[in-house]
C-alpha cells in the first residue's frame, strides 16, 4: 500500500470514529424525541423519492439500495418492499437507532466493496457519503457495477471552494507525519470535493447524466452574520454546497 493510499485509509478510519461518537452521543440528545427525527427522514426521503419519480415511476417490486445508508439514511422510509442499506457503521446504528433502523435490512460493508452480484438493483441511492470514505471513485465504479440496466441513480454530495481542498491536503499532510493537532471537518472527511473533482468521478462510467444540479451560487449568497474566524472564511470561500445527479445505467454494449 502507497503512502497515499494508507493516508486515505488513516483519514477514512478516523472519520467512521468521529461520525460512531457523534452517533453516540445524538442517539442520547433525542432519546424520546426520536418522532421529530422520524419526520426529518420522512421528509427527506419523499423528497429523493419525488425526484426519482420525475423521471419515470418506481415500481412496487423495485430493488432498492442505499449506498452509505448511516444512522438516518434515505432507505429506512423510501417505501422500497425490497430495500438494503449498506454502511460500514451498519450493526451499531442498528443498536443505536432501532426505531426507523428495523424498517430495512442493513448490512455492514464499505462503498468500495459492495457485498452483491452484478446488475442486482433497479434504483441505488448514495446521498452525502462519498466524500467521508476511502476512495470516492471506487464506490462509484461498484454503484455503477451493481445497477440493472437501465437502473436509476440518485447521488448527492458537498462540493467546496478550491480552498478548502488544499487546506484539507495540508491538513492531511501534517497528520500523515504524526502532529497530534486536528480540525473538526478536515478529520469527518477524507476529501473535499471542488465541482470539477465532484464530476469527474463519473467519467468513464457506464452511467448517462439525466440531471446535474448544483446551489453554489445560492451557497455563495448567502451571507450570515460572522461568528466566528470560519464563518468570515465563509463569505470569501464557499462551503457545502449542494451537487446532486440523477444517472441511469446504460446497457453492456453488444
Amino acid at each position: 500500500m502507497g503512502l497515499q493510499e494508507s493516508g486515505l485509509r488513516r483519514r477514512a478510519d478516523r472519520a467512521l470514529e468521529r461520525q460512531l461518537a457523534y452517533q453516540q452521543a445524538k442517539a442520547d440528545r433525542v432519546n424520546g424525541r426520536e418522532q421529530e427525527v422520524v419526520a426529518a427522514m420522512i421528509a427527506h426521503s419523499n423528497g429523493v423519492r419525488r425526484t426519482l419519480e420525475a423521471v419515470r415511476p418506481i415500481a412496487d417490486d423495485a430493488r432498492v439500495l442505499e449506498v452509505g445508508s448511516g444512522a438516518h439514511g434515505l432507505i429506512f422510509y423510501f417505501g422500497a418492499k425490497d430495500g438494503v442499506g449498506v454502511d460500514p457503521l451498519a450493526d451499531h446504528y442498528a443498536k443505536l437507532f432501532p426505531a426507523w433502523q428495523k424498517r430495512a435490512r442493513t448490512i455492514a460493508a464499505p462503498g468500495e466493496r459492495l457485498p452483491f452480484e452484478d446488475a442486482s438493483f433497479d434504483i441505488v441511492l448514495c446521498d452525502n457519503v462519498v466524500d467521508h470514505a476511502e476512495n470516492p471513485r471506487l464506490i462509484l465504479e461498484e454503484i455503477a457495477r451493481v445497477m440493472a440496466p437501465d437502473a436509476m441513480l440518485y447521488f448527492e454530495v458537498n462540493i467546496h471552494h478550491p480552498f478548502y481542498h488544499a487546506a484539507a491536503s495540508v491538513h492531511a499532510a501534517w497528520r500523515a507525519i504524526g502532529i497530534p493537532f486536528e480540525i473538526t471537518p478536515f478529520a469527518d472527511h477524507t476529501v473535499h470535493l471542488t465541482l470539477p473533482a465532484a464530476r469527474a468521478l463519473f467519467q468513464g462510467l457506464p452511467l448517462r447524466i439525466l440531471s446535474e444540479t448544483d446551489d453554489v451560487d445560492e451557497v455563495k449568497r448567502q451571507k450570515p452574520r460572522p461568528r466566528h474566524a470560519g464563518d468570515r472564511l465563509k463569505h470569501l470561500f464557499f462551503k457545502n454546497a449542494r451537487y446532486e445527479v440523477i444517472a441511469v445505467r446504460e446497457a453492456a454494449a453488444g
